[in-house]
């Protein structure tokens, strides 16, 4: 049985990363792909956890052997994805999260257009702003630049299944885990998992 590939994205300050922890917590059974990336840890942030922190001259390294899934540049910084380690999660029958950027997205689904989307929006942009400049990680000139891309990533929603819009936390969460739940209980995913109780 095949494990089945969800994605994440959301613009920067739209509570991606928390709702993924939310999930991640509530159930054991879908795993995290950890991305590399070529930024500076934030406060708290821990290496091989949150992401593999690398230099780039070692990124460009892993880029030129073909060992991305799928890459992007956010913010001058590079990102990307183990390609093996996803293959190899799968073929073992794992759930895997992937959370990128919409460019990452558009790139997995080349390769595996089965993949589960799901988009993460604020309930407005200026609440967007508003949380990005109170949870104190960005300077302020960072802050105006990922809110100058903001309403671009966020025109990208279209392109996938779910959009889940984060204005209530609590809401937010439990629709995330209802969408990763529903996903499991289409027919051919239980057909796969349950073939003889399909037998005629």
């Amino acid at each position: 049985m095949t494990g089945s590939l969800y994605i994440i994205s959301a613009p920067s300050g739209a509570g991606k990363s928390s709702l993924t922890a939310q999930l991640l917590e509530a159930d054991a059974t879908v795993h995290l792909s950890v991305s590399y990336t070529t930024r500076a840890p934030r406060s708290g942030e821990v290496d091989g956890r949150n992401y593999h922190f690398v230099d780039k001259p070692r990124f460009l390294a892993m880029l030129e052997r073909g060992e991305f899934l799928e890459r992007a540049e956010v913010h001058g910084n590079l990102y990307g994805t183990s390609e093996a380690w996803i293959r190899a999660q799968r073929a073992a029958g794992r759930d895997v999260l992937l959370e990128i950027d919409w460019q990452g997205a558009q790139q997995v689904r080349k390769i595996f257009p089965e993949a589960i989307g799901i988009f993460i929006l604020p309930p407005s942009i200026a609440e967007l702003e508003r949380r990005m400049r109170a949870r104190g990680q960005d300077s302020e000139e960072v802050v105006r630049r990922r809110m100058a891309v903001a309403a671009d990533e966020m025109s990208h929603a279209v392109e996938f299944e779910y959009v889940i819009i984060n204005n209530d936390f609590e809401e937010a969460r439990r629709d995330l885990i209802a969408v990763v739940r529903a996903t499991r209980l289409e027919y051919s995913r239980q057909l796969e998992r349950h073939p003889d109780l399909f037998k005629a």
